[in-house]
């Protein structure tokens, strides 16, 4: 998928590269979410309280549409739809993990 990168001045960055992926307000909290297990559209939403549904949806396609999830649809009434990580979701378990430990450690704790 070729994306347009958020800063011109980076261009082919790696590291501009990864944030234009895993970037946004929910992606990494999904991705995180993901890391423990498969969820069905409505467990996301419960657990990401604030988010709205079509931010939802977006935010699910546009991580889809790079590769890091996958969505399986059951052919049911109501319908069930799963979200899971793929290999390539999978292998950014360290990057989200470095994520957490630093947010723990500079912001959540030292908030007053």
């Amino acid at each position: 998928m070729t994306r347009k990168q958020r800063h011109a001045e980076y261009v082919n960055c790696p590291v501009e590269a990864t944030l234009d992926v895993i970037g946004g307000k929910w992606k990494g909290a999904i991705l995180f979410l993901l890391m423990e297990e498969t969820k069905r559209f409505g467990e996301l939403q419960k657990l990401l309280v604030k988010v709205s549904q079509r931010t939802l949806t977006n935010q699910l396609r546009d991580l889809e549409a790079d590769g890091l999830l996958s969505r399986e649809v059951f052919p049911q009434v109501p319908p069930k739809v799963e979200y899971s990580l793929t290999e390539k979701g999978r292998s950014l378990h360290g990057v989200l993990a470095a994520m957490r430990d630093w947010g723990m450690e500079n912001i959540v704790r030292h908030k007053d």
